[in-house]
């Protein structure tokens, strides 16, 4: 498909825009359709007179389509005001209607969550693009000749007709995403809009538009033509700038697909190659087919998404979240969403995402926080660290939980229950016949320790009910209740099934972990998990193994969905500790890359992590071609693969910027401090990473840089997951060295860069082989 070149910026400047082009092969004319919206006349904007100096000429006026555009979304934007309006409305009167008060309650919930929502929108634009269908319905189907602008959230002014903008979620929307020459899904344009950097969604800020034919016969309608093309234009001169400020020349790239192909959108590389400043953005409006197709599989299929760094695994990730939410709001509603991420840092990094994309109700957190089993105060040894996150471990603390439960044969089984005058028995074959078929289940892990013990309970007393009705008749629910929590009941229970807690299943695994590791753990083994029975500090990994005993004991809250980024640094354990937490019929979206593995139980392969997730039957896909990384950083980087992940193909670059990355032989403290003076020259975030963060902040107060905004120092581990415009990395053999997988770790580091990486270091190269 060949890409329009964008139109010209159209807010008043100094230089003059540029006249859209048309598209260069002529097409045959089409008759008129009504677009899906309708659309005000475009009237003329006004450009901004200049003050100083009344002799120079007023800036052209916009194009034709650029006026419509910005036409339409003023009437967007009145229309989002009169929703909002009325949301506030339907709040004060809402519960004036309803016919109970439980009902005015829910209803009221409704309504100010409603409102809520719409109050907290965030700022910006209200449609990204615009798609035009063929008027053949041989072609475009039921949307033969309609026109549809798309934009994050539906905008209507009355429900019963279509709206202004459609949400990019709708089954309609998939034609912007997956149109080709191939397969243009009945498109005859598609239109990306361009709008101001930082722009708050008002309309002298759509700036740019740039069209594109899936179908190289394609035309506008002859109510396109008319309305926003002159009769006569003249295509700009083969060395004009590229018509949008903000988009740079299209260049010769490989495509999605690998091969060498037609350029990129300008708009979308603009877009890609914004300045980093503040949270993850949202990518509704550059989502790729590849992506596209991530994000819209079905709720009842699990995906794994093998992502190079910069390829979007973690966009396709909350994106998917936000359609599943749009596409099953009831299901999802009732049991719940979850994102887990590596750290808190990456938490705060990926928060805004949902929100801008209308879902402000998912949960977001990371392991260590869902397992709610209190604070680690402790580091274990590594080779007790790297056994408690085997998955061996879970045999051993089943064994221990059934160990302390287990009743001696020789205890008295029988049970008396005395009531008023009357004595019922039941023997100890009844009450052992009783409890058989419920251990099984919970041995067999269908039926959780606490549950089968309270299942317990009911058969002991069907026992005792059935001896007492056959004597005396039918019993009431008070007697039937006074039995089941009787001191005889109770106390049989506590002789064949007492209480349990995780705190003394841990402890027993550890004090003495021998006799539940029996075929499992060697000797050794057991004398690295060994440690005093009087010892209460808990490290990060008894926190797991915590949490492999509560959910023996009781099943946690299941979600509908769970989302789990940088999911190759999980251990079998933590994986389990996950899959407890999704339902029977629940999903997951698992995202990672096995190159940036850098714990020391990191997944070597994905069909093994996802088995310890409880979905082996994942569909697996690979993303390999990058949109954030430029180049000749990734090319960088990816000398590393042959060492960290050899069955890995290596990741490919839209971004060809030969100045991207600089190397200098030097990592001492002039040379850091001037690496970053260079940086803060450019616009955007910068980044110091390191192996250690001290240093590197006393240097840069020595030379007056502290960290701001703009600047900051991250440790190289703690930089996963995150991205720069810019990033100063400093002394790839001490980051190497700071870990058992240093060369995991240098790889994540060298991949945060979005625009410029400066590496400093000793030795011919920066990734020279040890």
């Amino acid at each position: 498909m060949t890409p329009k070149p964008p139109s010209a910026d159209a807010s008043p400047t100094p230089t003059p825009p540029a006249s859209p082009t048309p598209p260069a092969s002529p097409t045959p004319p089409a008759s008129p359709t009504p677009p899906a919206s309708p659309t005000p006349p475009a009237s003329p904007i006004s450009p901004t007179p200049a003050a100083a100096d009344p002799t120079r000429p007023a800036p052209p006026e916009p194009p034709a389509p650029l006026r419509a555009a910005r036409a339409h979304h003023a009437r967007c934007r009145a229309a989002v005001a009169a929703e909002r309006e009325a949301a506030h409305h339907h709040v004060l009167t809402g519960a004036t209607v309803s016919a109970s008060g439980a009902d005015a309650e829910v209803l009221g919930r409704a309504l100010r969550g409603h409102a809520r929502d719409l109050d907290q929108l965030p700022p910006g634009p209200l449609f990204f693009a615009r798609i035009d269908f063929a008027p053949e319905p041989t072609r475009a189907g039921d949307h033969a000749g309609q026109r549809y602008h798309l934009g994050r959230r539906r905008v209507f002014e009355d429900p019963t007709v279509p709206p202004l903008v459609v949400d990019w979620r709708a089954p309609v929307a998939r034609a912007f995403y997956r149109a080709s020459p191939t397969e243009p899904y009945g498109l005859a344009r598609r239109r990306r809009f361009g709008w101001a950097q930082g722009a708050d969604g008002t309309d002298d800020e759509l700036t740019a538009f740039e069209d594109e034919f899936p179908e190289p016969t394609a035309a506008a309608t002859p109510a396109e033509a008319s309305a926003e093309a002159p009769a006569s234009t003249e295509a700009p001169a083969p060395t004009e700038a590229p018509a949008s400020t903000e988009a740079p020349a299209p260049t010769e790239v490989p495509d999605a697909a690998g091969a060498v192909g037609s350029p990129p959108s300008p708009l979308l590389l603009a877009e890609i190659e914004r300045p980093r400043s503040g949270p993850l953005r949202d990518i509704a409006a550059t989502l790729q087919p590849e992506q596209d197709t991530l994000v819209r599989a079905p709720l009842d299929v699990s995906v794994c998404v093998q992502g190079a760094p910069g390829t979007g695994k973690t966009a396709v990730g909350l994106h998917r979240v936000a359609y599943l939410l749009y596409a099953h709001p009831r299901r999802l509603s009732r049991a719940g969403v979850l994102v887990l991420g590596p750290n808190p840092s990456f938490l705060r990094h990926i928060s805004e995402v949902l929100p801008a994309l209308g879902e402000s109700g998912v949960r977001q957190s990371t392991l260590t926080a869902l397992l709610d089993h209190g604070p680690a105060r402790t580091t274990d040894p590594e080779a007790a660290a790297r056994l408690k996150h085997d998955p061996r471990l879970a045999t051993l603390v089943h064994r221990a939980l059934h160990a302390l439960t287990a009743a001696p044969e020789d205890a008295d089984a029988s049970l008396t229950v005395p009531d008023g005058s009357a004595l019922w028995r039941v023997d100890a074959a009844s009450v052992r016949e009783a409890l058989a078929p419920v251990r099984t289940a919970v041995s067999d892990g269908t039926l959780p320790y606490r549950a089968g013990r309270e299942r317990f309970r009911a058969r002991l007393l069907a026992l005792v009910r059935a001896r007492a009705e056959r004597r005396s008749g039918p019993r009431t629910a008070a007697w039937e209740r006074r039995v089941a929590h009787g001191r005889p009941v109770r106390t049989l229970l506590d002789t064949l099934w007492p209480q349990a807690r995780p705190e003394d299943v841990l402890r027993a695994v550890l004090t003495d972990p021998a006799p539940y590791a029996r075929g499992l753990l060697d000797a050794d083994e057991c004398e690295a998990l060994r440690r005093p029975a009087t010892s209460r500090a808990r490290t990060a990994a008894d926190l797991v193994l915590l949490d492999e005993a509560a959910g023996l004991l009781a099943h946690p809250p299941a979600f509908g969905h769970i989302v789990v980024d940088e999911a190759q640094d999980l251990s079998p354990m933590e994986c389990r500790a996950i899959a407890r937490r999704l339902g029977a019929a629940g999903s997951l979206t698992v995202l990672g890359d096995l190159a940036q593995g850098t714990t020391p139980w990191a997944a070597r392969d994905w069909p093994t992590h996802l088995a310890h997730l409880g979905r082996p039957a994942t569909e697996y896909t690979e993303l390999a071609t990058g949109y954030r990384v430029p180049a000749p950083v990734l090319d960088l980087a990816s000398r590393l693969l042959a060492r960290i992940a050899p069955t890995l193909r290596p990741p490919r670059s839209l971004r060809a910027d030969p100045a991207a990355l600089t190397t200098t032989p030097a990592t001492d403290a002039a040379a850091l401090a001037a690496a970053v003076r260079t940086a803060l020259e450019r616009p955007g975030t910068v980044a110091v990473l390191c192996a250690n963060e001290a240093p590197v902040r006393t240097v840069l107060d020595a030379h007056d840089l502290p960290p701001t905004d703009r600047l900051t120092v991250v440790p190289a581990h703690l930089a996963k997951g995150l991205e720069f415009d810019h990033v100063v990395l400093l002394d790839p053999a001490a980051i190497r060295a700071s870990t058992p997988r240093g060369d995991q770790l240098l790889y994540v580091a060298l991949t945060r860069a979005v625009t410029s990486l400066h590496v400093l270091h000793e030795g011919p190269s920066p990734v020279a082989t040890r």
